[in-house]
């Protein structure tokens, strides 16, 4: 483990605690302001994260919260990587409701473009507020 003084990155940590598989992906759901550090909106992976630290963070439609425990010196096996993290609460899984927008196509229409099928997965994805 590594000393409390030399605090992490948030990508990286979120990376050694297997939350993401990548620490690239770790670095563009922060930038996408997926995360939340102490209550506050993240829009960069190089803020440090310290001891007792609550992180909340989208990752699809699952809602995690979890308070940093440990921190780590790699990415190592799972039971390493639960003991970085306390779970908070339990995930929340989101359904789809309602207030989503969804996109309405005749019957027969072929399928959208590529480009027009992104967008529409960027609006189905809520940000945390």
């Amino acid at each position: 483990m590594v000393e409390a003084g030399d605090a992490p990155r948030l990508d990286k940590w979120l990376w050694f605690a297997r939350f993401v598989k990548t620490r690239s992906l770790a670095q563009t759901l922060c930038a996408a302001g997926h995360v939340q550090v102490n209550g506050q909106t993240v829009r960069r992976g190089h803020q440090k994260v310290r001891l007792g630290d609550d992180v909340a963070f989208l990752l699809g439609d699952v809602r995690r919260s979890v308070t940093v425990a440990a921190f780590g010196v790699r990415r190592g096996p799972a039971p390493e990587a639960q003991a970085l993290y306390i779970e908070s609460n339990p995930p929340v899984f989101l359904k789809p409701s309602d207030d989503r927008p969804v996109v309405r196509r005749d019957r027969g229409t072929e399928r959208p473009p590529k480009r027009e099928r992104r967008l529409t997965d960027a609006l189905i994805h809520p940000f945390i507020e």
